[in-house]
Order: structure tokens, then C-alpha cells, then sequence
């Protein structure tokens, strides 16, 4: 019977997608206006963006470098460089540096795309040598979890146990998050280093130093251009659009290039550009990305006003070629004649027949082509959480368990309450049928404005029209998941009570459709982490909003026919239990809690060097750790 599914009466499942971008666009739209009333607030954008990752490490650590061999090439030499980033954080990086130097020159930070081989991959090994035979000095270095610095590598079986470069990030990143911090500030703090690197160098005008680097690499780039006023010049390559292409556009991205609230507050890549102005500034871009082409044009053609406004408007351009997603020969080309334009003061012509990248091994700055192969102690983002996770258990456990009991409610309240539209709940009950000795009522209701949570309400048939005490079910699937739990159901209904089991927004019947065939709605990559990352730009939170859908059941308990309101318990299994027990913490009309298979404790995901990444993005409350670890916060 298709009236068995509530689809024949809305389309649920496509509700929680409208809701996520029709606030995005609204700040989108915000943001615009703001900027067409004003200039460009750096100092205000780089505040903000940086508090936004979790701060930066300090900046004080020795970088001690290393220059561990050389290779030779045609008019240049590289140099393989470890230095020190942070205490044990090991950079591995090639410094191309052009024959006949004989004064302080330009140079340029290349920043790696997402890719297993980082600088030592031939396309980012044909940029850098476009730019060192343009006579400008380069250090192409690994980023976090490729090149030879896999996160997870394990000596002992020669193998990353964790795969490098996306997967690495999105782990690592993954348990950043509860601690309030974002991969990203590791990705800033290793480039600000790298610059830092640059200036120490006899061989450098540190006034005449440029970023680029593509896609990843073009995240970074615009990170250093927001928070690095050192940098002479940029020339971001595959990665500027507008998050409002983006988004519709339907993709995902890594860890690092989700930054909590940007959009909220009102900020895209207009902004990134502005940081840097009236710099001499270069986008470079292919027409055929998955970064849409429509957004990179409207971005470069709004902020060309500002550069024209400071009379500078020949350092500003956008620059295409005609390609799929990569730092492709015309854009090196363009790249190289840009630098040597601005930091050399000079145009070069440039022979291709001199650009020939080397084998990928010849540029390892260690034997074994990993930091974590041959470094005692190197240290990761992992170990960086650890550190982090146990000084926010001690400053917790500093306070009065009082005063953080009522810190812990209050920052959580903050949390699932922010943002929220209250509405009436206009319940629908549109269907009645009997399961052998149970009669099941579907239902549905509106959680808040735009959002309609669901759910199937078991009783004994031979309770009548009393009514009944209810066990609110919040477990992984909803009711797209009744039959793992058809015993405990009827356990609990032959017992006297009505079962209310919930789908919370984007689960159950309000799954939203998949986003590409080959990848299920909850797995990483799928439309729920892409969703989870839409509310995080918002500086919302998946998790947060499903602990007020429970919230909002309670209200509907209150109205459902046969309940009794006054005697409501929750039974939460699995990970997704988890929004009942937060719930439970903030509302005394929950009795009880049953946890059955349930996550102990955040500090235990964070500090545990691999974890379950199953539908990781809706269970992670960013910040949490700094007020809360749920064995304090439970049976408050």
C-alpha cells in the first residue's frame, strides 16, 4: 500500500536539502550587498577565519632545518629540505633554486593539490620548474598526509593503514572537530613556517615572495593570502568560485577546506581575493572543473572594482584554460610570466623543451620516502589532538562540578537552539495498519520551519484506547531499520508501553536523494556528509539539529493520541542514540535513558588513533570537548 510511505503525501526526503541551501543562499545574498557597500575588511576577515580553526599554533617553534641532498637540473639545482614546523611535526620540501644567484631575489611558495605524490608529482613539478626557469626561487612542499608525510604509515608493515591524502584528511580532521579546531590551522601553520623558511635564506628578498598552487593547493594558497600579509603576490590556480556555485553544484570537499561559519558570516571568495588587494593578484582556472567556471568569472569580475578603485587594476586578471581540474602547462606558463612580472620586474619567454620533471623518487628528502619510516617521534595531527584532548580534560576538570555542569547545559542549549524557526507541529497521521499483535501509527510533523521529522508508533493491540507511557527510539536508520529491533519492540510493547521510533532530519523515510549513483546517502563523499559540511559553513551543526528534532518529538508526544506525556523514556542504540542522550540532558520530560551499543565517550573517538568513520560528519558536535565529554554531562 503506497500510503504505508509518507511520500504519497509530501516529498520528505527532499526537504532537508532545501532547507540547508535556502539559508546559505540567504547569506550569500547578505554578504553581497555587504560588499557592494564597502571596500574589503582584511584585518576583520583574517580575525575571524583563523578563531574559526581553532586558532594557530605557536609560531615560536624552532624550525631546524635540513638540506639532506641536492639534484641537479637544467639552469637550477634542488635542494631536499626537512625543516620543523611544529615540536616533531617534520616538512618535507624541494627548494628549486636557478643558477648564476648573485643577489637576494623573488621567490614563490607552491603549495600541493590533493594527490599521493605532492611535490614530487610530475604536474607540480612542471609548475615549479615553469617558475624557477623564469629565474624565481620555488619550495614546493608536502602537505599533511601525502607526499612523505602519510599520517598513518606504519614502519613495521611499510603501508599507510589509514589511505593518504583525502581519506588522511578527512580522518584526522574528523577528530578535530570536537576539540573545536579544524584541519585547516595545521595546513595555515605549515605554510606560514614555509614562509617563514623563505625568509630565512640569504638567497630571498623576503618583500618579494608569491603563493600558488591548484586545486588543494589553491585552498592553501588563499589561506596564506588571508592570514599572511608577507605575501607579495598570489596566484590561486583551480579553486576560486563562489561557495553558492559550489553548492549546488552538489560536490564535497576535504576536511581542511570546510571552514566552520564562513558563510553564516556572510563571507565567499570574494573575500579570499579582497584579503590580498590591491596585491598583484592572478586566479587562474579551467573551464571544464568541478569548481564552476560561472562562479570563478562573477568572483574575479566583482573585485576587479576594488583594484581599479585603487588605480592598480593591471595587477588584477583572470586567467583560463580550456580543461578538466588541473595545474595544466598554459596556466604554469601564465603563472611563471605573472611572478617574474611582479617579483622579478622583468617578462620572460620561457622554452618548454627545457621542462622535464624528474622520477618522483629522485626528490624525497628521506631513505624510505616516509617522515614516519625513519623519524623517531615525528609527530601528526593525531598526536596533536591527544595533546590537545588532554589539556581540555584538564581545564574542565578544573572547574567546580557545579559551575560545569551549568557551563556544559548552557553551551549545548546554545548549540541545538541557534537558528532554529519554531513552528507548529500540524501532525499528519496518514496511515494505520497491525504487524501481527501490534497496531503501527505513521505519522508525521513539523520539527521546525521547513523540516518535517517522522515516525512509527507501535502499541500492543490489546492495550485499547488507554494511554500508554512512551519509549522515544532513536537508533542508526530510523524506520528504515525496524527489523534489527522487532524484539526489543515488542519486548517493550508487551510491557505496557508505546514505542515512538523517529526519523530525525536526512534519516529514515527523510533520507535525501543521493547525490551520485556510487555513493549511498551516509557514506563519506555521500549527500549527507555533503549536507553535514553546508550546515558547518552556516555555523550550524547536523548533530545539533537532530538532538532539536528529538527535543521537538517530546512536543509531539504531548499531542499524539493514546500517549501519556508525563512518563517519556528514550532508547538509544548505536551511534545515532546519541541525539536522545543529548537530548535527555537538556529536557527534564525525559525520564530515562537506555544506551545499548552506544559511543562511550568523545575524548575516546578523538584519542583513539583510528576510529569508525561510518557516518562520522552527523554525529560530531564541533567544540564539544571544551565544555563536555558525555560521561559528565549524562544523568545531570
Amino acid at each position: 500500500d503506497e500510503r504505508s510511505s509518507p511520500h504519497w503525501m509530501y516529498d520528505v526526503r527532499d526537504h532537508l536539502k532545501p532547507h540547508v541551501y535556502g539559508r546559505s543562499e540567504r547569506a550569500f545574498a547578505a554578504r553581497d550587498a555587504a560588499r557592494d557597500a564597502t571596500t574589503t575588511r582584511q584585518r576583520e576577515l583574517r580575525a575571524f577565519l583563523i578563531a574559526s580553526l581553532g586558532d594557530l599554533p605557536p609560531m615560536d617553534t624552532a624550525l631546524e632545518p635540513q638540506i639532506v641532498g641536492t639534484v641537479e637540473g637544467k639552469g637550477f639545482r634542488v635542494e631536499k629540505v626537512i625543516f620543523q614546523s611544529r615540536p616533531r611535526h617534520y616538512v618535507t620540501a624541494n627548494l628549486y633554486l636557478p643558477d648564476g644567484l648573485d643577489k637576494p631575489h623573488g621567490a614563490v611558495l607552491f603549495l600541493s593539490g590533493h594527490g599521493s605524490l605532492a611535490k614530487a608529482a610530475p604536474e607540480y613539478q612542471i609548475v615549479c620548474q615553469y617558475l624557477v626557469h623564469a629565474g624565481l626561487i620555488v619550495l614546493a612542499q608536502d602537505p599533511i598526509g601525502q607526499g612523505e608525510r602519510y599520517s598513518y604509515y606504519d614502519p613495521a608493515l611499510k603501508i599507510a593503514t589509514v589511505a593518504d591524502c583525502c581519506p588522511d584528511h578527512n580522518y584526522a580532521g574528523a577528530q578535530c572537530e570536537p576539540l573545536g579546531d579544524n584541519l585547516a590551522r595545521y595546513f595555515l601553520h605549515d605554510s606560514m613556517r614555509a614562509l617563514d623558511y623563505l625568509c630565512s635564506r640569504p638567497e630571498i628578498d623576503p618583500n618579494r615572495i608569491g603563493v600558488t598552487g591548484a586545486s588543494g593547493g589553491g585552498t592553501q594558497s588563499c589561506l596564506m593570502m588571508v592570514a599572511d600579509p608577507r605575501l607579495a603576490a598570489a596566484a590561486p590556480a583551480t579553486f576560486i568560485m563562489s561557495r553558492e556555485t559550489y553548492m549546488h553544484a552538489g560536490g564535497v570537499q576535504d576536511a581542511e577546506q570546510i571552514w566552520p561559519g564562513f558563510t553564516g558570516a556572510g563571507y565567499d571568495h570574494e573575500d579570499l581575493l579582497l584579503a590580498i588587494a590591491p596585491k598583484p593578484l592572478r586566479v587562474l582556472a579551467v573551464t571544464s572543473d568541478y569548481f564552476p567556471i560561472e562562479g570563478t568569472r562573477r568572483t574575479v569580475g566583482r573585485c576587479k572594482r576594488l583594484w581599479d578603485l585603487c588605480r592598480r587594476g593591471e595587477d588584477i586578471d583572470l586567467v583560463e584554460d580550456m580543461s578538466i581540474h588541473s595545474f595544466t602547462r598554459p596556466l604554469a606558463r601564465a603563472a611563471a610570466e605573472f611572478f617574474s612580472r611582479h617579483l622579478l620586474g622583468r617578462r620572460v619567454n620561457i622554452d618548454d623543451t627545457r621542462i622535464a620533471p624528474f622520477e618522483p623518487e629522485k626528490l624525497h628528502c628521506t631513505q624510505s620516502g616516509q617522515v614516519r619510516g625513519e623519524m623517531p617521534g615525528a609527530a601528526f595531527v593525531h598526536e596533536a589532538n591527544v595533546e590537545r584532548l588532554k589539556q581540555l580534560k584538564q581545564q574542565r576538570a578544573a572547574l567546580p562540578r557545579a559551575e560545569r555542569q551549568k557551563r556544559a547545559l548552557s553551551w549545548l542549549r546554545e548549540q541545538v537552539f541557534r537558528g532554529r524557526k519554531p513552528c507548529d507541529l500540524n501532525p499528519r497521521f496518514y496511515h494505520q495498519t497491525t504487524a501481527d499483535d501490534l497496531s503501527v501509527q505513521m505519522c508525521l510533523w513539523w520539527s521546525q520551519d521547513g523540516l518535517f521529522n517522522h515516525g512509527y508508533a507501535f502499541r500492543h493491540i490489546h492495550a485499547g484506547d488507554r494511554n500508554l507511557p512512551v519509549t522515544l527510539s532513536i537508533w542508526d536508520g530510523g524506520t528504515s531499520r525496524l527489523q534489527p529491533h522487532s524484539r526489543w519492540m515488542r519486548q517493550t510493547c508487551y510491557g505496557g508501553r508505546l514505542v515512538l521510533v523517529q526519523d530525525v532530519s536526512g534519516s529514515g523515510v527523510l533520507v535525501p536523494y543521493s547525490l551520485r549513483d556510487d555513493c549511498p546517502p551516509e557514506e563519506f563523499n555521500g549527500v549527507i556528509h555533503k549536507l553535514a559540511d553546508d550546515l558547518s559553513w552556516l555555523g550550524d551543526n547536523l548533530a545539533a539539529m537532530r538532538v532539536y528534532d528529538v527535543l521537538r518529538a517530546l512536543d509531539m508526544i504531548e499531542e499524539f493520541p493514546g500517549a501519556d506525556a508525563t512518563d517519556i523514556r528514550v532508547y538509544a542504540h548505536g551511534r545515532q542514540g546519541i541525539y536522545g542522550r543529548l537530548a535527555a540532558a537538556l529536557d527534564r520530560r525525559i525520564r530515562g535513558v537506555q544506551v545499548v551499543d552506544g559511543i562511550k565517550s568523545y575524548g575516546e573517538l578523538v584519542g583513539a588513533r583510528h576510529h569508525d568513520t561510518d557516518d562520522i560528519k552527523s554525529l560530531l558536535l564541533r567544540g564539544m570537548l571544551q565544555y563536555f565529554d558525555l560521561p559528565e554531562i549524562e544523568g545531570s
